[in-house]
């Protein structure tokens, strides 16, 4: 795998400009993939996707990294502010303008915030780390909520990784995925629901999700090299919480109503025309980049330079197939159609194994009570291994009325999946 670059405390010290807002065309989009901040954040994704194969939720480190207990005091000091900042009583079916004030409120605080977090000696970094962490839960302006911010949240943990704030070690990126990650999660659910965020820039049915794609890469993860739940074991509700595939699978269930077909046709495709999890997770990555990563409305809010460079080369796409690869394993996949370059964001990891599926803890309250479960649902055997715990923190529920749901005309159950994912057999929803 390959190791994620470290920019010291004193290398910090001497950079000057700061990160600012460097896309503004569709060239510069391509001028980015060219970037050594390019090459960190999929080296960086690739790696936390390694971290959690075969791990499920609920998760708990024996021991938590110090860092992982800071960000996750901050997060819940970010979640009480939805409790001190309630939504105000308007007529807006979107965006109640109480985010606003949650917004600002983070502006005034987000240096100290950042100390708090940082602690001594990582002064420096501040500065280069707050405009990720201002763009992570949503447009204060717009009031809404997108993939670009949560990708701005992946890029502000590549920054204290880069500057090994986290080290770049699996036990440490699990923590990120399964614990923080997951963390943040929640919290932004809570912000969507309280007060009413709109999808930013959504593709209504024909995208992955209105909000968010990453935990459906790293939920994939989870799942890649075991064979025992079928990809279309989604299609059967209510699903146990021990992934964050199935876990976001359920968030869509108690924000949208009507068919699942129709209102998440992409996940719908994928589940009957998929044949595994490890092509679930492969054609993630290249979905990701295509649908995220390589539109222009969606990056060009994320502010780049400084840790993150903005320095684009004429290296052609072919000097970045191998990032992250394994001898012999090719790493090149189809550009976007308006994309000159190939992507360089591809998951790695061995060929797929048997594996159990087990959790260490109950699952959460709204699968608790259910009366029947799919044969995959059940626990590891007793005196079988369970890589799972729970850590105080990082399960937080709230009680949040949904927002109203809608029903959107999709295509019908035999849709194709999408154009990122390989072509696979007709019966190949079973899995393998």
């Amino acid at each position: 795998m390959a190791n994620l670059r470290q920019v010291t405390l004193d290398a910090v010290q001497t950079i000057v400009d700061g990160p600012t807002l460097h896309i503004k065309t569709e060239e510069d989009v391509e001028a980015w993939k060219t970037t050594q901040s390019y090459r960190d954040y999929s080296t960086f994704l690739q790696r936390l996707n390694e971290s959690v194969v075969n791990y499920y939720l609920p998760w708990s480190p024996e021991t938590p990294a110090r860092g992982t207990v800071k960000i996750l005091a901050l997060l819940d000091k970010l979640d009480q502010w939805t409790e001190d900042i309630p939504p105000l009583e308007t007529p807006q079916r979107f965006g109640n303008l109480a985010f606003r004030s949650w917004g600002r409120r983070l502006e005034e605080q987000c240096d100290s915030l950042l100390a708090e977090l940082l602690g001594d000696g990582f002064e420096p970094v501040i500065r280069f780390a707050k405009p990720y962490l201002l763009t992570s839960f949503g447009s204060f302006t717009r009031m809404d909520y997108g993939t670009g911010h949560e990708t701005s949240f992946a890029l502000f943990l590549l920054v204290l990784t880069l500057v090994r704030f986290f080290e770049p070690v699996p036990e440490v990126e699990r923590q990120l995925v399964l614990v923080v990650f997951l963390r943040y999660l929640r919290l932004c659910w809570k912000l969507q629901d309280v007060y009413r965020l709109e999808p930013a820039g959504s593709h209504g049915v024909w995208g992955l999700d209105d909000s968010h794609f990453l935990p459906y890469i790293f939920g994939s993860g989870e799942l890649r090299d075991q064979t025992d739940i079928p990809v279309n074991a989604i299609l059967q509700t209510p699903l146990p919480d021990t992934n964050l595939y199935f876990l976001s699978i359920s968030r869509i269930h108690e924000v949208k109503h009507g068919p699942f077909h129709e209102h998440s046709s992409s996940l719908h495709a994928i589940a009957v025309g998929v044949a595994n999890w490890g092509k679930v997770n492969s054609g993630l990555f290249k979905m990701y980049e295509a649908e995220v990563l390589s539109k222009r409305v969606v990056v060009q809010h994320i502010p780049l330079g400084g840790i993150l460079e903005w320095n684009p080369s004429q290296s052609p796409a072919s000097d970045l197939e191998s990032a992250g690869s394994r001898p012999g394993q090719t790493t090149q996949m189809p550009p976007h159609p308006t994309s000159t370059s190939s992507s360089v964001l591809q998951p790695i990891g061995p060929p797929r194994a048997r594996a159990p599926l087990g959790h260490g803890g109950p699952i959460s309250a709204r699968t608790a009570n259910v009366g029947t479960r799919a044969p995959w649902v059940a626990s590891a055997a007793p005196g079988s291994s369970s890589r799972s715990g729970n850590l105080e923190g990082a399960r937080v529920s709230a009680s949040i009325p949904n927002p109203p749901g809608s029903i959107t005309m999709a295509p019908p159950p035999g849709a194709v999946p999408p154009k990122s994912f390989p072509n696979t057999p007709a019966d190949s929803g079973r899995g393998s």
